[in-house]
Parts: structure tokens; C-alpha cells; sequence
């Protein structure tokens, strides 16, 4: 892009094609990652990309590739790869136990990262000897062994679903709602955006690094992005002693400072050591920082919205790296390529304690295997599924002396019957019985009240046993009751 429009914003706008897919689709994405089998989903959209890729070889072989040709393609690959990153995400914790989780994730890292080390040194390689258009053709082909690894996998059978699958539009819904009323997921949220925000400038214009301040060219920019690659692997590999010392707050924390010293590096950079050195010190810091809230995104989701929950995390996650892509882009248009560096830099540093409220990684000691033990609802006659909506009802007797601890755990299950379907949850207390107290909670349909029974997991139970010590004279009475309409009604 540097050859074809050298204007920062024009060449900010290929890291916006790249990661705007992501943020637009990777909530549908995740809604057909947790409805779709995700092998088959993974498999067909890998052979769209496979095809786009080699159109893209064959334009650049003729000579016909434009700045927004070059866009274009960008952001088509770009709606792919958006469409399988949450299904990817989904599937590590499909490979390992739960307590393997965090080391896995660094291992994919690693292994991303040494693939991102290697590739451009082999990209320049290829482009000396073979052409413009071979590095096209080689990820072309590569992408091949990519199907044939999801051709030969076999994915572990879920269990069998006792209830219809999920509507896409519900559960894209549902996955939103999820994500608003889980605390652990919400905190990473706000980690995330803190430093994507700032972390995207020197991915946004390191082009113009390598070209205006040093004076170099792709062969240059390819060796600053694999430098960054090894950083990252070198990063990785002392994540865990990392982790251990530090724990998973301070390793963002760090992280982000050493983010704004490779930025403030970036913009004194003239020479190709300077900047050299600036993108090992960002690899390795981008790599800590991301496996970490990776991990913490994946420790707070249950399987059931895993796609939806990971998909919440890369909208945020790639909205940020946009966002930022276009800000930085076009404040270093404005002011030049230095100060937009130092700008960065200086947000990253007081985003530090900003952000420092949010804790990290603090589902990892929840339980969220599914519990069963709701017992189905007792119902007169058969409903359809789509009847609705449906007011639950659940009455406790307590010792009125208790009253305000009992509302505090009370509170508490708000959250849970929010997140696991609820659209509408409060308390009463009847005003003429002390101690007697009626919770109430809607949901859309018959069958989305089913699902919520699926839903409930160890953790909660847990809660809830905390809540039925508070319970005088027996078990709290639930009651359903669903919208009556006359019988003989169209």
C-alpha cells in the first residue's frame, strides 16, 4: 500500500480492513460457532478464504491490483477469517482439559507467532526469487493443508440437546445479554479496551515507520514484523514464570508500560536498530497481554456460550484495533508520525490505572459445568414451545431479621437469571407478613425457560444453597405462569 498511496490514512485503512470484519460479524459468528457443528462451519468458510486468496494471486500476478483493490480483498479475506475466529477460539477448550487451558493458549500463541516470524522473512524470500505474486500463490496453497487438517479432524460429540437448537437472531441476543451480566467476562472487556486502543497505533503505522522515518522499504517493514514475531514467541515462553511472579493483573499492567516504551521508541526511531528494537519490545509485550485476557475471556464461559462469549471479547477486542487504526492513522496525517506515537504512548501509560479496578482471570476458580438440578416444571397439560412470555415466581419465608443479608445474596441470583435468559427480574415483600418475600422473573418463551434449566451450572447451585439456608417452613415454592390467551384466538 505504501507503493500504490503512501497517505497515512490510506495506509492506516489496511489494518481497518483487516480487523473491521471482526468487529461487524463476530457476534453472528459466534451465535453459528455455539449452534452449527463447528468442524463442518470451520471447514467451508477455510474454502471460501482458500478461493479468495487465489483470486487475489491471480490479479496481483496480472498486474491489476489497486489501492482499493488491495482494500478490497483485505476485507473480504478479512469477513472470513472474522467468521471462523470465534469457532477457532471455541474449540481450544475441545483439545485439552480445563486445567491446561492457559498453557494451551499460550502454546497456540507461539505458535501463531513463530508462523507471523517466519512468514515475512519467507514472503521477502519468495518475492526476490519467484515475483510479486508468489508469497499469493504459496498462502493459497498453504490454506490447503489448513482444509485437510478439518477434513481429518474429528471434533468430541456434545451432548445430545434435548431441546430444538437455538434461532441465530436469539442467540445472538442471548450471547449479548450473557456477556452484560457476567462480571468476569465484563472486566476482561473493559482490560481490552484499554490497551487495544493505544497497542493498535504502531500495528497501524509501522509501514510508515519502516518507510518515511528509516528510509527502508517491504523488505524492511517484512524483518520489523518478524522481529516483532520473535519477540512474541520469546514472550510467550516466559508468559508462565510471568504469570507466577506477577500474577495476571500486573502482566497487563506491565505489559502496557512496555507497549508505550516501543511506541515512544517507534517515533524516535531513524535508524533500523531503534526500530528494531521497538518491535521486539512490542512483540513480546502484545503476546503477554493478549494470552493473558484470552485466557480470562475463556475461564469465564461456559460451553453453551462459549462461540457468543469469545465473539463478544474479539468484537470489543477488534473494534478497539479499528478504532484505533483510524485515530492514529489520521492524527499522524495531522501532526506527523512522532507525535501520534508519543500520543499513543502517553494514553497507554494512563490507561494503566484507569483499568486497574477490572480484575483478570477471576472465573478460573468458578465452576461452570452444568448442574441439572432444576427439576422440570410441573405443568397441567402440554406448551408449546413458543408460548410465552413466562413469569416465574419463586416465594420464600424467611426470619424477618435476616432480611437485609437475604437481599443481599438475593441480589446476587438477579445476575444468574439475567444472564441466563431473563429480561425482566425483581422483589417484593408482602406488606402485611414480615419475612415473606416473592422473586419474580420473565423470559421471552416457553422454551427459552427450558433452556434456562440447561443453563444453571455448579456455581450457581452453590448460590442458591446459600440462599435456601435463609428459608424457614421447607423449600421456597416456584410457580410458573405463562401469558393466558382465550383458546379460540387467531
Amino acid at each position: 500500500m505504501t507503493s500504490l498511496d503512501p497517505d497515512p490514512l490510506i495506509v492506516s485503512l489496511v489494518q481497518v480492513a483487516n480487523t473491521l470484519p471482526i468487529f461487524l460479524l463476530a457476534l453472528p459468528a459466534g451465535a453459528l460457532a455455539d449452534v452449527a457443528d463447528r468442524r463442518r462451519f470451520l471447514f467451508w468458510n477455510e474454502a471460501i478464504i482458500t478461493a479468495l486468496s487465489g483470486v487475489f494471486a491471480v490479479f496481483v500476478a496480472l498486474d491489476l491490483v489497486t489501492a482499493r483493490l488491495l482494500l478490497l480483498f483485505t476485507f473480504l479475506i478479512g469477513i472470513g477469517g472474522a467468521l471462523t475466529a470465534p469457532a477457532w477460539q471455541a474449540i481450544v477448550p475441545q483439545l485439552v482439559p480445563r486445567r491446561d487451558l492457559a498453557p494451551a493458549i499460550s502454546a497456540n500463541s507461539v505458535g501463531f507467532n513463530i508462523s507471523r516470524a517466519i512468514g515475512p522473512a519467507l514472503g521477502g524470500a519468495a518475492i526476490a526469487w519467484l515475483g510479486i505474486a508468489a508469497p499469493f500463490w504459496i498462502n493459497t496453497i498453504a490454506n490447503l493443508g489448513v482444509l485437510g487438517v478439518l477434513w481429518w479432524w474429528r471434533s468430541p460429540q456434545r451432548s445430545v440437546a434435548s431441546l430444538p437448537a437455538e434461532r441465530v437472531s436469539n442467540a445472538i441476543v442471548t450471547g449479548i445479554r450473557y456477556a452484560r451480566y457476567n462480571s468476569h467476562l465484563r472486566a476482561t472487556l473493559m482490560r481490552a479496551v484499554g490497551f487495544f486502543l493505544f497497542g493498535s497505533a504502531y500495528w497501524a503505522l509501522l509501514p510508515l515507520v519502516a518507510r518515511n522515518q528509516i528510509a527502508g522499504g517491504p523488505e524492511l517493514y517484512g524483518i520489523m514484523l518478524g522481529v516483532i514475531g520473535v519477540g512474541a514467541v520469546t514472550g510467550a515462553f516466559a508468559l508462565p514464570w510471568f504469570k507466577k511472579t506477577l500474577g495476571a493483573d500486573r502482566v497487563v499492567a506491565a505489559g502496557t508500560l512496555g507497549t508505550a516504551v516501543a511506541l515512544i521508541l517507534f517515533g524516535l526511531a531513524r535508524d533500523t536498530l531503534t526500530g528494531l528494537f521497538a518491535s521486539l519490545i512490542a512483540g513480546a509485550c502484545w503476546i503477554g497481554v493478549l494470552a493473558t485476557l484470552n485466557v480470562s475471556a475463556q475461564v469465564a464461559l461456559p460451553e453453551w456460550v462459549r462461540g457468543r462469549g469469545l465473539a463478544v471479547y474479539m468484537t470489543v477486542f477488534f473494534g478497539a484495533l479499528s478504532l484505533g487504526s483510524l485515530i492514529w492513522g489520521k492524527l499522524a496525517g495531522v501532526i506527523g508520525l512522532t507525535p501520534a506515537h508519543f500520543a499513543a504512548a502517553a494514553g497507554a501509560l494512563v490507561v494503566i490505572p484507569l483499568t486497574w479496578r477490572w480484575k483478570l482471570q477471576t472465573g478460573g476458580g468458578v465452576d461452570l459445568t452444568p448442574s441439572m438440578h432444576w427439576p422440570p416444571p410441573l405443568t397441567a397439560r402440554d406448551i408449546e414451545h413458543d408460548r410465552g412470555p413466562v413469569l416465574v415466581s419463586v416465594e420464600y419465608r424467611i426470619d424477618p431479621r435476616e432480611r437485609n443479608a437475604f437481599l443481599r445474596v438475593l441480589n446476587q441470583l438477579a445476575r444468574e437469571r439475567r444472564r441466563d435468559g431473563a429480561y425482566r427480574w425483581g422483589v417484593f415483600e408482602d406488606a402485611a407478613d414480615e419475612g415473606r418475600f416473592v422473586e419474580t422473573f420473565l423470559v421471552e418463551s416457553w422454551l427459552e425457560h427450558l433452556r434456562q434449566h440447561e443453563r444453571v451450572t455448579s456455581a450457581d447451585r452453590l448460590l442458591q444453597d446459600e440462599i435456601a439456608r435463609f428459608v424457614k417452613d421447607g423449600a421456597p415454592k416456584v410457580t410458573h405462569w405463562i401469558a393466558a390467551e382465550p383458546d379460540d384466538v387467531c
